[in-house]
């Protein structure tokens, strides 16, 4: 039998492999291998940066009520930020009209194109675009209810039917729409381009050469429970605020596995006020000081 010190040895053991294994895997989340090939400025198997050509952009965001679309019919502009610099960073606030089938609880989509500059979207075929909800359905916070002593029953009633009513879940207003372009200019391997990343990529042709387009990225995490607003049906126009920041490979990797984490419970059950709990964890805490956390508790346990 293994004595009482033979096992603490054995366990403390386990527990710092396990915490090898997990920094291992964080590693590999924020690390992406570039291509070997590029050092040697061959072509072969790389896919080479477009932004390296430093094309004229530009940032043109849409509203519709449709999850897609193939023209520029039933849409409208909210934004446009011509000669768009990728490496400045920008907020500005833009009043969206709400369709009437979006107040009577529709959904109304944000449509995001990044394009050549003075080129429609549609008539680019290197443009690069992603799709947002601008709304969610949420069972609305209750507002403080006084009944005062000496209430009629009719104001009694009237006061359980509001209680009631707020059990049903209806249309909020998203009010940020963050967005993050890839800026660095990495060149990838293209026997192993990173799954989560992957998904994100447009490759075109450009020669003899394989490039991929700007990776467009909205930063879901950022959408949090304080910022949304009840739709109501007289409700004709809403205020929307567009931010915009670079962002690196390692956070781009980092932050689209915390977005597939957080949709992962949402599907298990959880609201969209426990998904915001989670949400703030990471959007709400230095993420050098959660890694310093999660060391230190570790090494403490």
């Amino acid at each position: 039998m293994l004595s009482r010190s033979s096992f603490t040895s054995l366990v403390v053991g386990v527990f710092a492999v396990y915490v090898a294994h997990t920094c291992w895997v964080m590693y590999g989340i924020v690390y992406t291998r570039p291509c070997p090939a590029a050092a040697d400025g061959a072509a072969g198997g790389c896919v080479w940066p477009y932004l390296a050509r430093r094309p004229k952009l530009q940032l043109s965001v849409y509203t519709t009520t449709r999850s897609s679309i193939g023209a520029e019919s039933n849409i409208d502009l909210v934004l446009n930020v011509e000669d768009f610099d990728i490496e400045s960073k920008f907020e500005r606030t833009v009043n969206v009209s709400v369709p009437k089938k979006t107040r009577n609880n529709g959904t109304l989509y944000a449509f995001v194109f990044l394009h050549h500059a003075g080129i429609l979207p549609w008539h680019d075929g290197k443009q690069v675009h992603i799709v947002s909800p601008l709304t969610t359905y949420m069972v609305p916070k209750p507002e403080e209810i006084n009944l005062l002593t000496g209430e009629s029953a009719t104001q009694q009633i009237e006061a359980e039917k509001q209680t009631n009513a707020l059990d049903e879940p209806v249309s909020h207003w998203r009010s940020r729409l963050t967005l993050n372009v890839m800026v660095e200019d990495f060149v990838f391997d293209g026997s192993s381009l990173p799954a989560d990343v992957h998904r994100y990529m447009k490759m075109v042709q450009l020669g003899k050469t394989v490039h991929y387009l700007p990776i467009l990225f909205i930063d879901q995490l950022s959408n949090r429970v304080k910022d949304l607003m009840v739709i109501n049906r007289s409700t004709t126009e809403l205020p929307l605020t567009v931010s915009y920041d670079k962002i690196s490979l390692g956070k781009l990797r980092f932050w689209i596995h915390m977005q597939d984490a957080v949709y992962s419970l949402q599907q298990f059950g959880f609201s969209e006020k426990d998904a915001d709990e989670v949400k703030g964890i990471f959007v709400d805490t230095n993420l050098y000081f959660l890694a310093l956390t999660f060391f230190v508790a570790a090494f403490h346990v």
